[in-house]
């Protein structure tokens, strides 16, 4: 069995759980990132374990803080709830049954300023590591352990093509790449994992090509 250093140790965070505390702040504050926009309102769906043991493992905090910004090792976790109400965001916590999904599972609702939702499902999966497993109910798999790329896009013949010609132009190495899609011809998401820093420049590239629905960046 190959276990790592990391895995003994656990991640640099605020207890008291690496799956329940850590892993739930990284969560919801990737997810942030993903919603790409202000918002005003955050609802969180919380499945298995994240519902019945959340309460004692400060679980609603992280998430809370997460969805505010705040890094997994950040002293004011705690404080969320008094952190919300001065910057005036409602929120609330409900449980939900999902089939087949991870203990630890968040259903993560932005709701917008500009009056769109945007809505993402992930799990911790210990150790501190978390995982995106869908994108306003398209698949996707994220573990943001890498910078990331996100795009939406048209599926389209040539869009991956130019994405990934996009890239090259920039000097940036594809790790790994996954296209998802619902329906043949409809809307894809594209999830690539880069060896290096993902530019704003390159972002906005990516998004001014024909058939980008969106672009979202994430540098871990």
């Amino acid at each position: 069995m190959n276990i790592s250093l990391f895995d003994v140790l656990g991640p640099v965070m605020i207890g008291p759980s690496s799956s329940h505390t850590a892993g739930a702040a990284k969560l919801a504050r990737i997810a942030r990132i993903i919603a790409q926009r202000p918002f005003h309102r955050v609802r969180f769906g919380l499945h298995g374990s994240f519902a019945k043991t959340g309460l004692g493992h400060g679980t609603r905090q992280a998430l809370l803080a997460g969805a505010m910004g705040l890094f997994e090792d950040d002293e004011r976790l705690a404080d969320a709830q008094i952190l919300a109400r001065q910057a005036g965001l409602e929120y609330e916590f409900y449980e939900i049954e999902l089939e087949g999904a991870h203990e630890n599972t968040a259903v993560i609702t932005f709701f917008c300023d500009d009056g769109k939702t945007v809505q993402v499902t992930g799990c911790s999966v210990g150790g501190g590591r978390i995982k995106i497993t869908e994108i306003d109910g398209l698949p996707a798999n994220i573990r943001a352990e890498s910078p990331t790329l996100l795009i939406t896009q048209n599926d389209r013949p040539g869009v991956v093509g130019a994405v990934s010609g996009a890239l090259a132009q920039s000097g940036l190495n594809i790790a790994i790449m996954r296209v998802s899609r619902e329906t043949k011809g409809d809307i894809a998401n594209c999830v690539i994992e880069t060896d290096g820093r993902i530019e704003e420049e390159l972002v906005e590239r990516i998004r001014q090509l024909p058939n980008i629905r969106s672009v979202r960046a994430i540098n871990v």
